[in-house]
């Protein structure tokens, strides 16, 4: 009988092993906070022999602080480990029409630095000058990028947002990727709030939501399954693109339902009929507006439809259960919340629930620490 020869284990392999392990206890650190190693290796399952020089590395790099003595029921107390939020620092990149906003944040979600600029020349060289500015001299933390950008994306990729420059697809998130060292995701500004809701506001306790935000443009956001849905070609929740009628077959980066019933298109019929300065907050201005005047309360009437009819045009294909209303949307008072949820429970074939999203502004931020995350958990760049 031939001896069996065991084939030698491959570094590569070993090295990813280790890898996969020192992650699963910095995500059980992260999820516990506080914690004795005797309940990491419970809750990781490694032996003690694995986890003690797991531990004295990630207390080495910041992740881990020691703390005293916990409190125990028997025998001697423990030592206690606590996790570092600000060992995993994240960069969320928000491109907005003619500015760009930049916030460097823990783990926790706190803003430890923040710039807004201009959005003038190179948006790449923009991003990776700003990023290890603010970062400072805890560049090394920096565990993950997240780029919202008002456009389509795929592949780190964006078009479809002439707002930013960005018309035709341009591998952004690879060029940052590959300046910066990081994990890098860029994904659909709207996407990257219904991922915020979804960590952090008002969709923790589901599983499918439909993000609705209304601004210059209108866009959505999908989670079925607890995960964001962007599509074949990243282009799921460009719901501004509608068509209102058979002749509405081409675009030029605007969408006609979008053309007819975003914030500035309210904005504009707002000033038609009280003319003066155009308003900073246009739904407001015009529930106000409708009070005493029977043409604006009309064209209420037809915004809440034409909002209702989307809403359950989507409610037809994908069934998302909660819609959340975020940007201009998110500022209907509580009457005209009331008839939107009407319209659509009329309109819907199943129940569909519409509230306010919670998070406002911070949904980008909240959407990217969850992107930025869970790309560096991984281990590997990643682009969507």
């Amino acid at each position: 009988m031939s001896d069996v020869v065991t084939p030698p284990t491959s570094p590569v392999s070993r090295e990813r092993s280790m890898q996969i392990k020192r992650l699963s206890v910095i995500s059980a650190a992260r999820q516990v906070r506080l914690l004795s190693r005797v309940e990491l290796t419970e809750l990781t399952g490694l032996s003690p022999a694995t986890l003690t020089p797991l531990v004295r590395n990630l207390i080495a790099e910041g992740y881990l602080i020691e703390r005293g003595p916990g409190a125990s029921r028997s025998g001697r107390p423990r030592a206690m480990l606590q996790f570092n939020p600000r060992a995993e620092l994240v960069a969320a990149v928000s491109l907005e029409p003619g500015r760009m906003s930049c916030e460097i944040a823990d783990s926790d979600g706190t803003v430890t630095a923040h710039r807004t600029a201009r959005l003038g020349g190179d948006i790449v060289e923009t991003v990776c000058r700003f990023i290890p500015e603010l970062v400072g001299d805890a560049l090394p933390s920096l565990r993950g990028v997240a780029i919202a950008a008002p456009g389509v994306s795929s592949g780190g990729a964006v078009r479809l947002a002439p707002s930013v420059g960005l018309v035709e697809g341009r591998p952004i998130g690879e060029s940052v990727q590959r300046r910066l060292g990081v994990a890098v995701v860029v994904d659909n500004d709207v996407n990257l709030m219904a991922a915020g809701e979804h960590a952090a506001g008002a969709g923790t306790d589901v599983a499918d939501l439909l993000l609705l935000h209304v601004a210059d443009g209108i866009g959505a956001g999908l989670i079925l399954d607890g995960k964001v849905r962007r599509g074949a070609a990243g282009a799921a929740g460009e719901v501004g693109f509608l068509p209102l009628d058979a002749d509405d077959l081409g675009h030029d980066g605007v969408g006609p339902f979008e053309a007819h019933w975003s914030e500035s298109a309210i904005a504009e019929r707002v000033v038609a009929l009280r003319p003066g300065r155009r308003p900073d907050f246009p739904v407001p201005a015009l529930i106000e507006l409708s009070r005493d005047h029977a043409d604006a309360a009309r064209y209420l009437e037809a915004l809440l439809a034409a909002w209702a009819r989307l809403i359950v045009s989507c409610a037809c294909v994908v069934d998302p259960g909660r819609v959340l209303l975020s940007g201009a949307a998110a500022q209907l008072d509580d009457a005209a919340l009331d008839r939107l949820q009407t319209l659509v429970a009329i309109g819907a074939p199943a129940a569909t629930e519409v509230r306010r999203a919670m998070l406002g502004d911070r949904a980008v931020l909240h959407g990217a620490i969850s992107y930025a995350l869970s790309a560096a958990a991984t281990g590997m760049p990643t682009l969507l």
